[in-house]
């Protein structure tokens, strides 16, 4: 929190606006002439959610939701171009000069049966009751885009000004209609740096389990936000406090209270989180977070425990299988689940100077150059998380050190070899298992002395080393 020399800091500043932002919401131009359908129609239109919250913290964002009294067959009248995307709810999408923009009818819902989703939905024509089936009191803001006038029917205003995420009306009932609205509420923890009203979060607590009945594909999208905010770390804790995490990552949660000792002053867990939120400073890929989050998950099916510290020997492969199951658990696509498990597994890397080149191109080999730099954001976090700071000489000593490979341009996978499969062949080596272990050696001898990297040296290695493997056969 900076403190500027007038006493104030940061989040006093924006919390004393409170008290004097204008009723007006500034509504773009193309909004207004959006607006002018349906008013000129005879019905109203307004803004609501999360644009007009972000609006009042401060915080720039141009995702508008719309909310009216036209049924979704009467919008449709009003405009050409609308796609039903959520017609049975009573949503559309209209395309109106360029832009696409979400429309639901005000309507109240029937009993959530499923935990996911209203036995019924009924279309009505009141502002208030609408905005009270909505989850948190910072999100059910509307705004009039007759007169710009915000609207405030549940007392969000306040809770924004006391930084608090509140439930609206009875907080179990909230959550029993949707078990999303648990993460949802540990998601914009972590987005604006709130605390949970303690309600909220009993109820979060006692309705816990109907997060089983969300999809993961839905868990996953809230989830992989929370951990791309600026203030993970608190979205984080409220799962573990409230029990989600068990719920959604158990072999996360596994790591809590395990004793890490030695110079670790956190356990497992704590650890994995805070790794998580150092990773903030560091990086906006997803890929590194999740990894910084996840990378010691192995840890808790490996511990051996000891006078002085317990160890945690090949949690790092154990770590990277579990990842595996978890990223595909929630659905992951396949490019993440490869990037994640693979920071993972190579997070203890342990580069020394006597290192050789050798080595390093073996190291560049078993990672990918493209991949070094996210793996020097992971352990970087690790240190912090660990130490508070990062001492960071040898990591910029092993960066030098892959510059000048790189420069060189050695070889460091099979296709940077001056042979291929085809010359290999035609110099009588057959195809199959035996031609690719030829290439995975030629690879190995060009990684120990790059000047072997000729295709009349490389074929001269390889005839001789299909003779040896005739002989051994």
């Amino acid at each position: 929190m900076t403190t500027f020399v007038t006493g104030f800091s940061v989040d006093l500043l924006q919390l004393s606006r409170y008290c004097l932002v204008m009723q007006q919401f500034p509504i773009p131009s193309v909004i207004r002439r959006f607006s002018k359908q349906f008013i000129e129609a005879g019905f109203s239109l307004y803004i609501v959610g999360g644009a007009v919250r972000d609006y009042l913290l401060g915080i720039q964002n141009e995702d508008y939701d719309f909310t009216t009294d036209a049924k979704p067959e009467e919008v449709m009248h009003l405009f050409k171009a609308v796609i039903p995307t959520g017609i049975d709810h009573g949503t559309v999408t209209v395309r109106f000069e360029k832009h696409s923009f979400e429309v639901t009818t005000f309507r109240s819902e029937g009993s959530y049966q499923d935990g996911r989703h209203p036995s019924s939905v009924t279309f009505i024509s009141n502002l208030a009751e609408d905005l009270k089936r909505r989850d948190f009191t910072i999100n059910a803001f509307a705004v009039d885009l007759h007169d710009s006038r915000i609207i405030d029917l549940n007392g969000g205003k306040e809770d924004l000004k006391h930084r608090t995420i509140r439930a609206i009306g009875d907080a179990r009932k909230r959550f029993e209609e949707d078990g999303l609205r648990i993460l949802r509420a540990c998601r914009f923890a972590g987005k604006l740096n709130f605390r949970i009203d303690e309600d909220t979060l009993k109820a979060m607590h006692d309705c816990r389990a109907n997060l089983r009945n969300v999809s993961s594909e839905r868990i996953r999208d809230e989830l992989f936000t929370l951990v791309l905010s600026d203030h993970p770390k608190v979205g984080l804790t409220y799962m573990r406090e409230c029990g989600i995490l068990e719920i959604i990552l158990p072999e996360l949660a596994a790591g809590d209270q395990i004793d890490q000792k030695g110079m670790h002053h956190e356990d497992v867990l704590s650890h994995a989180i805070s790794t998580c939120q150092a990773s903030v400073a560091l990086t906006d890929r997803l890929e590194v977070r999740l990894a910084a989050l996840l990378h010691d998950i192995g840890k808790s099916e490996v511990m051996e425990e000891g006078p002085e510290r317990n160890t945690f020997y090949n949690h790092d492969l154990v770590g990277e299988k579990l990842t595996i199951e978890l990223m595909k658990r929630l659905k992951a696509s396949n490019e993440q689940i490869r990037l994640v498990s693979l920071l993972v597994r190579h997070h203890m890397f342990s580069y020394q100077s006597n290192w050789s080149d050798s080595a390093v191109r073996r190291f560049l080999t078993r990672v990918g150059k493209e991949h070094v730099g996210m793996l020097f954001s992971l352990r970087i976090a690790d240190q912090i998380a660990i130490h508070g700071k990062a001492d960071i000489s040898l990591l910029e000593e092993l960066e030098q050190r892959i510059k000048c490979i790189l420069d060189a341009q050695d070889a460091l996978s099979i296709k940077d070899l001056a042979v291929n499969g085809n010359d290999l062949m035609q110099v009588g080596i057959p195809k199959g298992r035996q031609l690719g272990k030829t290439l995975e050696y030629l690879l190995d001898t060009v990684l120990d002395d790059p000047k072997q990297n000729t295709k009349e040296q490389l074929l001269k290695i390889a005839k001789h080393y299909q003779s040896l493997s005739n002989l051994t056969s």
